[in-house]
């Protein structure tokens, strides 16, 4: 018998997943070998998630051929992880990331496919919670899945809604991608047995009828709850159980996100089971590239644009990183202070805190994805004579509004927040944008907050900040390089409150924030434009000095490329005001909206906020 020749798939001819159901688990195989190499392809160009998407691309692939999406719901957790699941609904990736091409993450407006969209993790179990009670209030009948990884589900928010799901009677598959930490204990073959047996349809339709009969009578019910309590005690003295089991799940695994096979039966059993479901799947985070298959500290989870070859990165030369440049400060200071402690949530690699991590294991704590435990933590070592250096993305802070108004300012407790990529970050798009953190600490008392615009302000920020008695001491920085000045500032302090001006003349005056304002310095220099500019060190408190000066200018420019207008225009124009300014104001920020993905050079043009059109305002 002549055997089948394998189908191979187009990617480029996909319009949506309904082609799977015809592919065998060769084929499906094959399918995803091409998926990798295409997804591997594309990041090399353009950035972005690739070990997640790599590990997660064959449970993409059986997700899609066992549930019929978009009818079903799929909501993935932060979204970074459904590259495989945009080529198997239709869209190419080559513009991925790019200005008017997908985006990173999934988006609702992108695709009918796209039912929720997240760049922050833990969310998806609670949002799948609101869809099934909405399904079933509304008398419908389709499955609601909640695809989330093993970092993610250990967030607070992620245990309150698995602890709600557990509790209610509306059922949510839950797929948990367990790619590195183990959930669960190994079952074996007896627990494998029992564990069908549970989702079998002749179980399932037994178990309600033995119910209904024996629940008719009170001796009945008497006897039906004394050999629950007994089947209950013999199932968990022969199957180890776990914290899903323990909370009321049916638990099904683990098994491989590699095998088709074992997982067709598993999505086929949770589909029978009529109480929510938690499918554990092991997956090999960066499957098909060896580089990404071996690394153990996030090097290739995401990914600037690199050579697939050499796994080298294409990055700016003789150049280092805002967020390399504060790493080193923290490595130097920690070695003569041993008060310091560095906590960050799952930045040790965007962060660039790899040597401090490596030189002082002890004092830094990386305490996964914990936001709002973070900045406790942080109260907590504050309030026993330790320094915490919090480093943290500005769109994670979101997360830990109240953990930094309630647990630190208003005790006045000392702390160092560095506030990684403040500003635009260009390809990450709308859920990352570090635009919105500076005007909710400004509203906080006891906060003081600023951004360098040099790596020598940066060092006597930093140095400012590890001192004591300040309360909160945030230092913001934009994701991009360190740009070095040819003439070198010799600044042995920064006072608390006190601006720079760095050129005089004219009527017209600038106030300028973080390094953009160096580029606009240049700029006026070079096109020889009387102006008095001021580099605003600290956006709080205001320097009411440079304040009384600004009164007696005629035109009044406060250009802030790293935040909303709600954040220190608005508060600097509101000082202004209360202190009857008659000049004219302008104010060129960002306005307040949820910036779509394109690059840093093409989103700061699209809003006026280059340093050559802010120039151009003379």
């Amino acid at each position: 018998m002549k055997r089948k020749e394998l189908q191979r798939i187009n990617l480029a001819e996909i319009k949506n997943p309904d082609f799977l159901k015809t592919l065998n688990d060769q084929e499906l195989e094959l399918l995803g070998k091409d998926i990798r190499e295409y997804i591997l392809d594309v990041t090399s160009k353009n950035g972005g998630h690739l070990s997640s998407n790599l590990g997660s691309s064959d449970l993409t692939i059986a997700m899609c051929k066992a549930f019929n999406f978009p009818e079903d719901k799929l909501l993935f957790d932060v979204g970074h992880q459904a590259y495989t699941y945009k080529v198997l609904t239709g869209r190419r990736l080559e513009n991925l990331r790019q200005k008017d091409g997908p985006s990173g993450y999934q988006r609702r407006s992108e695709s009918p496919y796209d039912q929720f969209e997240a760049g922050h993790s833990s969310t998806s179990l609670s949002a799948a919670n609101g869809m099934a009670l909405a399904r079933d209030l509304k008398g419908e009948k389709y499955e609601v899945v909640a695809f989330i990884g093993d970092a993610s589900i250990v967030n607070g928010l992620a245990f309150e809604g698995l602890n709600n799901i557990a509790a209610a009677d509306h059922k949510v598959i839950i797929v948990l991608n367990d790619n590195d930490m183990s959930i669960s204990k190994p079952v074996g073959g007896m627990g494998n047995f029992f564990r069908a047996i549970s989702t079998s349809s002749l179980y399932l339709s037994t178990k309600r009828n033995y119910k209904k009969m024996m629940m008719k009578t009170r001796i009945g019910g008497k006897l039906y709850n004394q050999a629950l309590r007994f089947k209950n005690k013999v199932k968990h003295f022969l199957i180890p159980t776990t914290l899903f089991d323990n909370l009321g799940y049916t638990y099904i695994g683990p098994i491989s996100g590699h095998n088709f096979s074992q997982m067709a039966q598993a999505f086929k059993r949770a589909k029978k089971s009529n109480r929510s479901v938690v499918i554990h799947v092991r997956t090999k985070k960066g499957f098909g590239y060896d580089s990404a298959e071996l690394d153990k500290v996030g090097k290739w989870h995401g990914v600037s644009p690199f050579d697939i070859d050499s796994g080298e990165e294409l990055k700016c030369a003789k150049t280092i990183s805002w967020s390399e440049f504060y790493a080193k400060q923290i490595e130097e200071s920690m070695e003569n202070n041993p008060q310091l402690v560095v906590v960050t949530p799952a930045t040790i690699r965007g962060s660039s805190l790899e040597e401090v991590w490596k030189h002082y294991p002890q004092r830094t704590i990386d305490v996964g994805i914990a936001e709002e435990h973070a900045l406790t933590m942080a109260s907590g070592l504050a309030l026993n004579e330790m320094h915490p250096i919090v480093s943290i993305y500005s769109t994670f802070l979101q997360r830990a509004y109240d953990q930094i108004s309630h647990d630190l300012a208003r005790m006045n407790l000392d702390a160092t927040l560095l506030i990684d990529r403040a500003g635009f970050v260009g390809s990450d798009g709308k859920t990352h944008q570090g635009i919105y953190d500076e005007s909710f600490l400004l509203g906080i008392p006891n906060v003081t907050l600023t951004m360098a615009s040099t790596p020598e302000i940066g060092k006597a920020l930093y140095a400012k900040s590890i001192e004591k008695g300040h309360g909160v001491f945030g230092i913001r920085y934009p994701r991009e390089c360190v740009i070095e000045s040819e003439e070198k500032e010799n600044i042995k302090d920064l006072p608390i409150g006190k601006w720079l001006k760095l050129k005089e003349g004219g009527e017209i005056a600038l106030v300028g924030v973080g390094p953009k304002v160096r580029e606009l310095l240049d700029l006026l220099k070079e096109r020889k434009i009387q102006a008095t500019l001021y580099d605003a060190v600290y956006l709080s408190p205001l320097d009411e000095g440079v304040i009384a000066e600004l009164l007696k200018f005629k035109k009044v420019i406060i250009y802030d490329a790293y935040s909303t207008i709600h954040g220190f225009t608005s508060l600097l124009a509101m000082r202004l005001g209360q202190l009857g300014y008659k000049g004219e104001l302008i104010i060129k920020a960002i306005p307040v909206e949820f910036i779509a993905h394109a690059s840093i050079d093409e989103q700061e043009k699209e809003y006026g906020l280059s340093a050559l059109q802010i120039a151009e305002l003379f």
